[in-house]
């Protein structure tokens, strides 16, 4: 199988593998991202699967993939929600940093150092929701990228990615300011050329049997100093939410087929921009 592992990105990320959970280190921009991501990943996966009324563990029971996990940001608060989480990274030094940390918080994450595309060969659509958060601007090949997730996500289910649009306004502030200005990551981390318009990212999905559910943007609040979900603003960083189609067969009402319709958000009408 074609690989979607852009090596270099790979080596670069190894190099500051220690600090994932130093939240003044190279990772501090995620750490500072994380609450509202998290929050939003929460509320659109209880809306999707229909847990909105679950107020301890909403997350419960719901197997999560989380490619390109890194040290566990974003694994750890899914696990304390109840989530069954699998988190794949192909930097193995981040996943044993990943291992030791969930270890020390007593709780149970299954980390890989493996590849998207390896576990799609292995087990297909095993996944009720695949993530992948601030990765698809450094793999080799997005469409195929795309491809490998809607794979890994069962029909029904959800995948999210998140990352950055290619703007004027993303380079001055997704490079300029937080590379070289403010230092919130280290430079050369990001190559704008390789940032995503929305309306890529939804061609990509739409090949791979994805259909669009939502979109926000991410963006930084200079007087909270903290970031928020925008319906409006996704000019640098933005998430889209995509829904993996059913067969005729796999589809609610169907002849020998146990009914499972899985709320899903509003579709957004922002997709091409």
């Amino acid at each position: 199988m074609s690989t979607t592992v852009e090596k270099s990105e790979i080596y670069r990320f190894a190099r500051d593998s220690g600090h994932w959970w130093d939240e003044c280190g190279p990772y501090a921009s995620l750490h500072r991202v994380n609450p509202a991501r998290i929050a939003f990943l929460r509320d659109t996966l209880k809306r999707h699967f229909g847990r909105e009324e679950v107020l301890d563990k909403p997350l419960s029971g719901i197997r999560i993939l989380d490619i390109g996990c890194g040290g566990g940001l974003v694994s750890e608060p899914l696990a304390r929600l109840g989530g069954s989480v699998t988190g794949l990274d192909a930097d193995a030094s981040a996943i044993a940093v990943a291992q030791d940390h969930a270890r020390e918080q007593f709780l149970s994450i299954d980390y890989r150092a493996t590849t998207a595309e390896d576990v799609a060969t292995e087990t297909p659509g095993s996944f009720d929701a695949v993530l992948a958060l601030e990765i698809v601007e450094h793999v080799r090949d997005v469409p195929l990228f795309v491809n490998i997730c809607a794979t890994l996500c069962k029909p029904g289910g959800c995948v999210v990615f998140s990352t950055l649009n290619r703007t004027p306004k993303s380079f001055a502030l997704g490079v300029v300011a937080a590379e070289y200005i403010l230092r919130w990551v280290p430079r050369g981390t990001h190559n704008w050329k390789k940032f995503l318009r929305p309306s890529e990212l939804a061609r990509s999905a739409r090949s791979a049997g994805l259909a669009q559910l939502d979109i926000k943007g991410i963006v930084y609040n200079p007087f909270q100093q903290e970031f928020v979900v925008s319906d409006t603003d996704l000019d640098v960083n933005y998430v889209m939410v995509f829904t993996k189609k059913q067969s005729r067969a796999e589809r609610p009402g169907c002849p020998d087929t146990p009914a499972r319709s899985p709320a899903s958000g509003s579709r957004a009408g922002a997709e091409n921009r």
